[in-house]
């Protein structure tokens, strides 16, 4: 197999890239500065509050990538593995600065391309600008959901809402870290009714938790119990 040829099967894999001609391919292949990184276990990626000026695509091994609030009293934790991307919807907008740190959970491959490259590539063909627009479109369709949760949901719904928030749909091994009175007073409720909540939720398989941790066990399910109101 020659370069171009990789490169392609490379390309092929990523959702962004999904329904793309392997002629569309090869020319992106031939024509735009693709950029292959290798990093080693626990290796830094990406700093929360570093301006996003690639989008950068997981095409071997895996990573993990975690929000936290100012202080770390709070942070969410999830793993990516190929072929995800690393939060695309801040390649443009408003706000262009990762919220999230990343590091390399094993040796990572990561394809990062420019964003103005990646403007091109959008521009160059309708399939990859309705992907690229689905992608944030999810996103943002998120706000929806969290706003009814916050202000009509049930305690499950909001605590589901906040996960799905800070994740992608893809991540696994989702963990969030919080000490309990914390959580408490992020969601405004007395420490008995959030234990009940959680205990609710590890009976039916969807979390497990310990003093301090929750392991999320089934993301589908949080976001299952979002899509239901609608």
């Amino acid at each position: 197999m020659n370069t171009m040829d990789s490169m392609y099967d490379i390309l092929l894999t990523l959702p962004l890239f999904n329904g793309a001609s392997r002629e569309k391919l090869s020319e992106i292949a031939g024509s735009t500065k693709l950029h292959f990184l290798k990093y080693t276990p626990g290796e830094k990626i990406v700093t929360a509050g570093e301006s996003c000026t690639h989008i950068k695509f997981v095409i071997s091994g895996s990573v993990r990538s975690t929000v936290s609030n100012v202080g770390e009293r709070f942070s969410v934790s999830q793993t990516l593995a190929a072929p995800d991307v690393i939060s695309p919807e801040f390649l443009f907008g408003r706000s262009t600065l990762y919220p999230c740190d990343v590091v390399a959970v094993d040796t990572a491959g990561i394809l990062q391309i420019a964003k103005t490259d990646y403007l091109n590539i959008l521009s160059s063909d309708r399939v990859f600008l309705l992907n690229y627009l689905n992608k944030l479109s999810m996103f943002a369709q998120k706000g929806i959901d969290g706003i009814l949760s916050f202000t009509q949901g049930s305690l499950d719904e909001r605590f589901a809402y906040w996960i799905i928030a800070l994740t992608q749909r893809s991540g696994r091994d989702i963990t969030l870290t919080c000490k309990q009175r914390d959580l408490n007073a992020l969601f405004g409720v007395q420490r008995s009714s959030f234990i009940a909540m959680l205990d609710g939720l590890k009976e039916r398989g969807v979390i497990d938790y310990r003093p301090g941790i929750i392991n999320i066990l089934d993301r589908g399910a949080l976001e299952g119990m979002l899509s239901a109101r609608g």
